[in-house]
C-alpha cells in the first residue's frame, strides 16, 4: 500500500472515529449518506457502516456510467470502504475501550468536535486523491450535466437529510446538525489549503520608484509594477503588486503612506505563493 493509499485509509478512519465518538451517540444527522445512517440506526438499529457501504452501491453504479467508469471507481471505493470498515470496528469497540460512552453529555461540545474531526479526514481524503462518495456523487453528475455548482447541490441535499433529522429528532437537534456541518467544510477546507499566512498587496502611486525601493530593501520581497490609468481622471499612475506575510502588513502600510499619503492600497488574501523574487540576505 503507498502512501496514498495510507493516507486516504486515515482520513477515512479519522472521519468515521468522529462520526461513531460525536455523531451517532448524539443523533446528530450531518447531512449525507452518513446522516441517513444515523437516522436508519435510530429507528432499526441497522449497522450505520453497513448501510453507508450499501447505499453507496447504486450511487457507485450511477457514477460509473456517468463519471469516468473504473478511474471514478477506484478513487472512490477504498474512502468509502474503509469508512465502512471503521465505522463498525469503533461502533462495537469503542464502548468496551472507554466503558464511559458517550463521553460528555454536552451536545453543542459533541457536535463542534463532530464537525471539525470529521471535517480534517475528509480534507486528508481529499487532498490524497480519495472522495468520500455519497452525496457528492450525484452533485457531481448534475455540475457535469447542467453546470449547477457541486457546492451548492451537496448543501441542497445535507438541508434536506438536516431536515428530516429535525422532523424525526428534534428542530434543535437540526441546528446543531447544520453546525457541525459548517464547522467540517471549514475543517476540510484548512486541510486542504493550509491557513493563510500572506497577504497581496495592490499599490496605485504616483512615486512607484520610492515605495518599490522601500518594499525590496526594508521588507525584503519582490515587486511587480506596470502603468495604469485613473478611469476617472486619466492621470497615468503605477500599479505595484507584492506579497507579504499578515505580520509585516503594518510595515508596509506605514512605508507606503509615508513615501505617497494619496496612495491607493488593496491589501487581499493570498493563500499560497510559489516561486518569484527572493531578494538576497
Amino acid at each position: 500500500m503507498g502512501t496514498q493509499q495510507i493516507m486516504i485509509a486515515l482520513g477515512a478512519g479519522l472521519s468515521a472515529f468522529a462520526y461513531v465518538l460525536f455523531q451517532l451517540p448524539y443523533n446528530l444527522a450531518a447531512g449525507g449518506i452518513s446522516g441517513l445512517g444515523v437516522i436508519v440506526n435510530f429507528y432499526t438499529q441497522f449497522p450505520p457502516g453497513l448501510f453507508y457501504l450499501l447505499a453507496n452501491i447504486p450511487l457507485f453504479i450511477l457514477g460509473f456510467y456517468t463519471l469516468g467508469r473504473w478511474s471514478f471507481v477506484f478513487s472512490s471505493a477504498l474512502a468509502v470502504i474503509f469508512f465502512s470498515i471503521a465505522t463498525e470496528f469503533f461502533t462495537y469497540n469503542m464502548p468496551v475501550v472507554l466503558g464511559d460512552f458517550p463521553i460528555t453529555e454536552n451536545t453543542l461540545l459533541a457536535t463542534i468536535f463532530a464537525g471539525l474531526l470529521y471535517g480534517v479526514g475528509i480534507g486528508i481524503l481529499y487532498r490524497y486523491g480519495g472522495t468520500i462518495g455519497g452525496t457528492s456523487i450525484p452533485a457531481r453528475i448534475i455540475y457535469n450535466k447542467t453546470g449547477f455548482p457541486m457546492s451548492q447541490s451537496c448543501l441542497f441535499t445535507d438541508l434536506l437529510i438536516i431536515v428530516l433529522a429535525g422532523f424525526v429528532f428534534s428542530w434543535e437537534n437540526a441546528l446543531l446538525a447544520f453546525l457541525a456541518l459548517l464547522l467540517s467544510g471549514m475543517a476540510s477546507d484548512f486541510v486542504l489549503e493550509g491557513s493563510s499566512q500572506r497577504r497581496s498587496l495592490m499599490i496605485v502611486t504616483t512615486s512607484p520608484e520610492a515605495i518599490k525601493y522601500a518594499m525590496m530593501n526594508e521588507l525584503r520581497t519582490g515587486v511587480t509594477t506596470w502603468n495604469v490609468e485613473g478611469g476617472f481622471s486619466g492621470t497615468e499612475k503605477t500599479m505595484l503588486y507584492c506579497s507579504l506575510l499578515r505580520s509585516r502588513i503594518y510595515d508596509a502600510k506605514q512605508i507606503i503612506y509615508t513615501l505617497d499619503p494619496k496612495a491607493f492600497l488593496v491589501v487581499g488574501i493570498c493563500q499560497q505563493t510559489w516561486g518569484g523574487y527572493t531578494p538576497p540576505k
